[in-house]
């Protein structure tokens, strides 16, 4: 038996200020979306051409509360193929939370605090 991973899930309290943080930021545009007759939810799913994992970016209309997602220990990691052109983009951003230098990786936290390993 094997399977395939398809998508990661991140509750989020704006979903157009999501997509523009995500495209802007890690190339990432909208692949197909649910929403709800009722408009209790919209749920965006967004990727780009290298790989056809994607993300999950999920709006609830009762949830107006900001989430808690830990302590950042869990998070989605993207591989650079411009590093240095990448960090100038986040640096000019302001969304680069952490760095290691010694590893030679940083982490970018995008509008609801999730955080996003960029590695070269």
């Amino acid at each position: 038996m094997k399977f395939k991973m398809i998508h990661e899930n991140y509750n989020v309290q704006d979903i157009d200020r999501s997509l523009e943080f995500y495209e802007k930021a890690l190339g990432l545009t909208e692949k197909h979306r649910k929403e709800a007759p009722d408009g209790s939810f919209k749920i965006v799913y967004i990727g780009n051409e290298e790989s056809d994992f994607e993300l999950e970016l999920t709006w609830l209309a009762d949830h107006p509360q900001k989430y808690d997602i830990g302590e950042e220990e869990f998070h989605l990691a993207f591989r650079a193929d411009d590093f240095e052109a990448a960090h100038k983009l986040h640096s000019e951003m302001g969304c680069i939370c952490f760095e290691n230098h010694d590893m030679g990786i940083y982490f970018i936290q995008d509008p609801d605090g999730y955080w996003l390993e960029v590695l070269p």
